[in-house]
């Protein structure tokens, strides 16, 4: 007995949307490392 596939689609399998969030934070976090590196060389 065969079974039948089951397509779904990249939110479904996910259970959910999905937030872009990690971005913001890795950009955050780049230019607050870029600004203390600015900061140090300065003083």
């Amino acid at each position: 007995m065969a079974e039948e596939e089951v397509h779904r689609t990249k939110t479904q399998a996910r259970a959910g949307a999905t937030p872009h969030v990690v971005r913001y934070i890795l950009a955050i976090s780049l230019a607050l490392v870029i600004l203390a590196y600015v900061v140090i060389l300065l003083i």
